[in-house]
């Protein structure tokens, strides 16, 4: 039995470095160019593997040199691939990332690929890895249809389920009563309640809205500001993990969070310390290049 399913995308990353992101027209001369491993649930997941957790991953991805890429990744980490499905006539998703090296600032273009056509059937066909899993966790890079009905399912199952509303966009209201832990960052916070999310009040009160949609426990990330949580019976902030190392790349560090807390949760830690561990993990990545091979080992966190 696994004790964390993930439902969502694997994409390779083209990573192009230059000086300046090119204008419309412009050629421009880059430094450097990287192809890894990327795609918010195939992040999460090997977030979750690398601390030790059970994963498993549901997606869709071809047969190719990007899927070789991902299907070795989870070798490597120890992802359990019986839920990944290859599809022969379509190609791995691919996300071209242009990166200004001077501010950090990108432009990307996603190709969801194969995994843009997930249905509900590669759901039921895969449906006893849910109903195998303590956690399930999900992402909004997969078709809404497919997304909406794998959390029905690991909720009728009996799973704990965590949704990451990345990157944010529309939701069921019906589906927020199926969501055992919402867990949006501050622009996804006022992306769903249409106001702004930024004041200690606004935040308090953004958790409220949350909570009256049938969400259990909402978890706010604050980036540098930390957490906060609620749930019916208590409500708190969590302060940032002090780094003693410097930020390099905050890529990914909200997949490295939930994928932490995913893997907390079930190791049955109480809500606030699975918090202050997914922080510490999330901190940890920040102080590492890339998204998936910034994500650090147990032992790694334990010492750090």
């Amino acid at each position: 039995m696994s004790s964390i399913c993930v439902f969502g995308v694997f994409v390779a990353d083209l990573c192009f470095f230059a000086d300046k992101i090119p204008i419309k027209g412009e050629t421009v001369l880059g430094k450097n160019h990287i192809v890894g491993p990327g795609g918010k649930g195939s992040n999460q997941a090997i977030a979750a593997a690398r601390l030790g957790g059970k994963v498993n991953l549901i997606t869709k991805i071809g047969k190719d040199q990007n899927a070789t890429m991902a299907l070795n990744l989870y070798k490597e980490v120890g992802i359990n691939t019986d839920s990944i499905i290859q599809d022969e006539n379509q190609l791995t998703g691919v996300a071209g990332i242009m990166i200004n090296e001077k501010t950090g600032d990108n432009a990307i273009n996603i190709i969801p690929g194969a995994a843009g056509s997930l249905t509900n059937k590669d759901i039921d066909k895969n449906l006893k890895f849910i109903e195998n899993s303590k956690i399930f966790l999900t992402q909004l890079e997969t078709p809404y249809e497919a997304t909406s009905y794998a959390l029905s399912k690991a909720k009728y199952s009996g799973s704990i389920t965590i949704f990451n509303p990345a990157p944010a966009s529309n939701i069921n209201e019906s589906d927020f009563k199926s969501m055992d832990y919402f867990t949006p960052n501050e622009t996804e916070a006022s992306f769903y309640l249409k106001k702004k999310v930024e004041s200690k009040t606004e935040i308090e009160e953004a958790a409220k809205n949350f909570l009256n949609k049938g969400v259990k426990n909402i978890v706010i990330t604050l980036g540098s500001k930390g957490v906060y949580f609620a749930n019916s019976s208590e409500s708190y902030f969590v302060d940032a993990f002090n780094l003693k190392d410097k930020v390099i790349d905050t890529t990914g560090a909200g997949d490295a969070f939930n994928g932490a807390f995913a893997y907390a949760l079930s190791k049955n830690q109480s809500n606030k310390d699975a918090i202050e561990f997914a922080n510490k993990v999330a901190g940890i990545s920040t102080t590492r290049a890339g998204a998936a091979n910034a994500m650090p080992k147990l032992d790694e966190v334990e010492t750090y």
